[in-house]
C-alpha cells in the first residue's frame, strides 16, 4: 500500500512586533552605522551640556589676564582667549547652550507645525485655503531675514532666539505635516470612524495624529541641527545670545576674528564642536528618515502592531 504523500500547507502566525522605539534603536545599530555614530555624538554633547559644571575645569567666565592667548597646555587643553578664559570650559558650556536652544526651538517648531498642519489638512476647504495662503506669503521671505528682523525688534537673548527660531521654522514645516494628514484622512478607517459619529477631535487624536508621528520625529531630529546652526549664525552676527554667555557662534565672532591668525585655536575649537554636532545630527536624522520611510525596503512606515510570519507545516 502506497504511503500517503506529504501535503505542504502554509499557515500565518501572528507575531507581535517589538515596541517601535526599541525596533528603531535596534535597526539603527544594525543597519545605519553612520546614524549610530551620529547618535553617539549627540548623546555625548547632550551629556557634556548637562554635566558641564562638573566636566569644565574652570568657570565659563573665569578671567586671568596673565594667561591671555595662551596656547594648548596641560592646564588649558584648548588654550585661552583674549581675556584669559579657558577655551575648553567655554566649549563645554557652549554645548549646553546649543543643546538648550536646539531642543527647545525644535520642540516649538514641531508643536506649531503639528497644530497648523493637522487642522489645515483635516478641515480643508476655506480654512485650509486661508491658512496656506498665509504660509505661502510667510515662505516668500528668507528665514535669516525674518530672524534678524524679529530679533531686532524683540531684542537679543536666549528666550527670544528660541521662540523666534521655533515659530519661523514651525510655520514653514507645517506643509510637511499637512501633506501627511491629507494622505491619511482618505483612508477607510477614518471614513469608518466618521460614519459611526466620532467627533473631529476624536478622529484627529485617535487616527490622524498617530499616523503622522513618523514625519514629526524626522522633523524634530533635523530641526535640532538647523536651529543650532541658525543660533550660531545669529550669535556670530551679534543678534543671538549676548556675551559673556559662551555660544559657539559668539565665540567665533568678536575677538576671535581679531586674533584668529595669532591664536587660531580661538576659532578652531568652537568651529570643530559646531561642525561635529551638526554632522552627528544630520547623520542621525538621515538614518531615522530612512528607517521610517515606507517607500524604502524595510521601512517601518506606520509601524503596525503585528507582522505576519509564514511557516510550513508538513
Amino acid at each position: 500500500m502506497d504511503r500517503p504523500a506529504r501535503i505542504s500547507t502554509k499557515t500565518e502566525v501572528q507575531v507581535k512586533h517589538r515596541h517601535w522605539l526599541t525596533n528603531l534603536v535596534i535597526r539603527l545599530f544594525k543597519e545605519k552605522p553612520l546614524g549610530t555614530v551620529g547618535g553617539i555624538i549627540i548623546l555625548t554633547m547632550l551629556l557634556a551640556g548637562i554635566f558641564a559644571n562638573f566636566l569644565a575645569p574652570y568657570g565659563m567666565n573665569e578671567i586671568d589676564m596673565n594667561l591671555r592667548l595662551t596656547p594648548s597646555s596641560p592646564q588649558h587643553l584648548f588654550g585661552t582667549d583674549a581675556l584669559g578664559r579657558d577655551m575648553f570650559s567655554r566649549v563645554i558650556f557652549g554645548a549646553r547652550i546649543s543643546m538648550i536652544v536646539g531642543l527647545s526651538a525644535a520642540f516649538i517648531q514641531v508643536a506649531l507645525a503639528t497644530l497648523i498642519g493637522i487642522f489645515s489638512g483635516y478641515l480643508g476647504g476655506k480654512f485650509d485655503l486661508i491658512v496656506q495662503r498665509f504660509v505661502d506669503g510667510f515662505m516668500c521671505f528668507p528665514p535669516l531675514f525674518l530672524y534678524l528682523t524679529i530679533i531686532a525688534v524683540a531684542g537679543a537673548g536666549m528666550v527670544q532666539v528660541i521662540v523666534v527660531l521655533g515659530l519661523v521654522s514651525g510655520i514653514r514645516s507645517s506643509r510637511i505635516v499637512r501633506s501627511a494628514v491629507i494622505s491619511t484622512k482618505v483612508n477607510v478607517y477614518v471614513e469608518a470612524a466618521r460614519a459611526i459619529g466620532t467627533s473631529p477631535l476624536g478622529i484627529i487624536f485617535r487616527h490622524i495624529l498617530p499616523n503622522v508621528i513618523a514625519p514629526l520625529i524626522i522633523i524634530f531630529t533635523l530641526a535640532v541641527g538647523v536651529t543650532i546652526m541658525a543660533e550660531a549664525t545669529l550669535s556670530f552676527l551679534g543678534f543671538g545670545i549676548p556675551p559673556p554667555t559662551p555660544s559657539w557662534g559668539g565665540m567665533l565672532s568678536g575677538t576671535a576674528r581679531k586674533y584668529m591668525f595669532k591664536a587660531p585655536w580661538l576659532v578652531i575649537w568652537p568651529g570643530a564642536a559646531l561642525a561635529l554636532v551638526i554632522y552627528g545630527i544630520n547623520m542621525l536624522g538621515d538614518a531615522v528618515r530612512d528607517i521610517f520611510d515606507p517607500r524604502l525596503k524595510g521601512g517601518l512606515g506606520r509601524y503596525s502592531g503585528v507582522k505576519k510570519k509564514t511557516v510550513n507545516k508538513r
